[in-house]
């Protein structure tokens, strides 16, 4: 069963800006508010990459070093959904985004063993 539904990828010119989405499906409503979620990503021929995470709540958030002061994360357990938002986009951040439901309440590193969704693919280029 599909958990987790990514959305808000495109193409973009360099120094622009997305927003992605990550709304849990209804089989996920009654857990949603109870784990943290994280993004991974993956450029075309590399492996996945550890980008940002959200505890439960909302209040911590961790970020890679690569897109620290230039992506957000954010989440509305009312609306059973979580942000990554995306600025001062650049060539290399060119990829498919995957978000990742993770560990109980805490933010949390990439696990193999983690159920993530089917990704957005975020393309930046001019």
């Amino acid at each position: 069963e599909v958990l987790l539904v990514e959305s808000g990828g495109g193409l973009v010119q360099p120094g622009g800006s997305l927003r992605l989405s990550c709304a849990a499906s209804r089989f996920a409503f009654a857990t949603f508010a109870t784990y943290g979620i994280y993004w991974v990503r993956q450029a075309d021929g590399k492996g996945l990459e550890w980008v940002s995470c959200v505890d439960y709540k909302g209040e911590r958030t961790r970020y890679a070093d690569f897109v620290k002061g230039r992506f957000t994360i954010s989440r509305d357990n009312a609306d059973y959904t979580v942000y990554l938002e995306l600025n001062n986009l650049k060539p290399e951040d060119t990829a498919v985004y995957y978000c990742v439901k993770g560990s109980p309440y805490i933010c949390s590193d990439y696990r193999p063993s983690d159920y993530r969704g089917q990704g957005t693919r975020v393309t930046v280029s001019s």
